[in-house]
């Protein structure tokens, strides 16, 4: 049986989940949307976004998904500025 031969961290304070935050604020910037304006998108309130984006709170991949849809973009266009 083989394993995965890279550590994996999932914690909220990895280097790895940190860029994944910052990106979605720099992706959120971009759209030139405020925090208030995404969660209206998302239907919940403003700290939901300002919980992601400061660490607060981990996204699972489904609400990824609806957050990059919130800033006009895809889960897949997140996924490769990520791993770029």
């Amino acid at each position: 049986m083989s394993q995965w031969p890279y550590p994996v961290d999932k914690s909220i304070a990895s280097a790895e989940y940190r860029r994944f935050r910052l990106l979605l604020r720099q992706l959120r910037e971009e759209a030139g949307l405020t925090q208030t304006q995404v969660a209206e998108r998302l239907d919940e309130p403003q700290s939901f976004v300002s919980k992601y984006e400061s660490g607060e709170r981990r996204l699972d991949v489904v609400e990824t998904q609806h957050v990059a849809e919130a800033l006009g973009t895809t889960l897949a266009a997140v996924v490769e500025r990520l791993t770029q």
